[in-house]
């Protein structure tokens, strides 16, 4: 993907498009999903001539712009419970999954090199860990050298589904994390400098020598950055690859799921990515405008149906066949005037 770091609030396919712009599909939120919504939109105005204009702006403000009812949908990795679906008036559905990687900057170590689990990437984030030669990170990675340096946390300084994805993890294998800081899309961090988006924190990790930050994994693949192997689940040391995500998203019981809402962090398995998770569309049940609506549902549509090699491209787990006929039900079910 190119140009990843300067997204932010650009609409993807600003450069192209034609008088009819009205007609393009708009949307904001989450920047994980952000390099395969890219993809797609671009072979999609191919097609149709319709362009979508998507805000990579984080979560959060996904989540405040369909509330606000500025943008046809809004994109958050962090599912919304079912009450706060209900009482917004939303319908919420998953539309890829992906993984979020431990990104650093350390000389030496070359990309996958180290190993990390998350009881130490929890205790580097509160603080208690502070040098990359500390002896709980050497015991991960016996006759590897590590440097005397100091460890530079980068988080996300917005309102992130990737730093829910991140923090729900760590409250799944740290008592301690999950009592002093929790998981939310965003936290009061206890130590480190924040980046805006992905992008940000990538580009920050770039910069800064001894940094530890965290991305979704497209970013880090795309600019050649740094990330380690992770200790999962089961035990076993793994690396980050299509088939440690699909592993990861294999455990979702979507069909059993209220309003889709499944979280797979830290899912069972020894091939499992342990930090994987899902970004989730969120559109209005009754439509300001049902045409806008139809727009945006024959879009993800698409996507779902002439996608899936893009998304592998770029090492995401597209949505499968039979999950793909349980979110279309449920459009029609919960969308007034869906006809897409």
């Amino acid at each position: 993907m190119k140009h990843l770091k300067t997204i932010a609030v650009i609409g993807l396919l600003a450069a192209t498009v034609s008088p009819a712009a009205a007609a393009d599909i708009t949307g904001a939120g989450s920047t994980f999903v952000y390099p395969v919504l890219s993809k797609w939109a671009d072979a999609y105005k191919k097609l149709t001539g319709v362009g979508l204009n998507y805000q990579s702006i984080g979560s959060g403000g996904g989540i405040q712009q369909i509330t606000n009812k500025t943008v046809t949908f809004g994109a958050s990795d962090m599912p919304l419970m079912p009450a706060d679906v209900e009482k917004k008036g939303f319908v919420q559905f998953p539309v890829i999954n992906g993984a979020v990687v431990p990104l650093m900057n350390v000389p030496g170590i070359k990309p996958g090199e180290l190993t990390l689990d998350g009881a130490t990437i929890a205790k580097i984030f509160l603080g208690e860990i502070t040098k990359w030669n500390d002896p709980a990170i050497a015991k991960l990675n016996p006759g590897i050298k590590l440097p005397d340096l100091a460890i530079a946390i980068v988080h996300r300084s917005d309102g992130s589904g990737t730093t829910f994805i991140w923090t729900d993890y760590l409250s799944k294998v740290s008592p301690e994390w999950k009592q002093k800081v929790g998981a939310s899309t965003a936290v009061e961090w206890p130590v480190g400098i924040g980046g805006k988006g992905n992008e940000g924190v990538s580009a920050t990790v770039a910069q800064t020598v001894g940094a530890l930050g965290y991305v979704e994994y497209a970013y880090a693949m795309q600019n050649n950055l740094t990330y380690a192997k992770m200790m999962n689940a089961a035990g076993k040391v793994v690396a980050p690859s299509a088939a440690a995500f699909k592993a990861a998203a294999g455990t979702a019981d979507w069909e059993h799921a209220q309003d889709f809402r499944v979280v797979i962090t830290n899912a069972p398995g020894e091939t499992a990515w342990p930090v994987a998770g899902s970004t989730f569309i969120l559109m209005q049940s009754t439509p300001v405008n049902v045409a806008d609506s139809d727009a945006a549902l024959k879009f993800f549509d698409w996507g779902y149906k002439n996608g899936q090699k893009m998304a592998s491209d770029l090492l995401y787990v597209p949505m499968p066949e039979n999950v793909v006929a349980l979110i279309e039900k449920s459009w029609k079910e919960k969308i007034k005037g869906a006809n897409f």
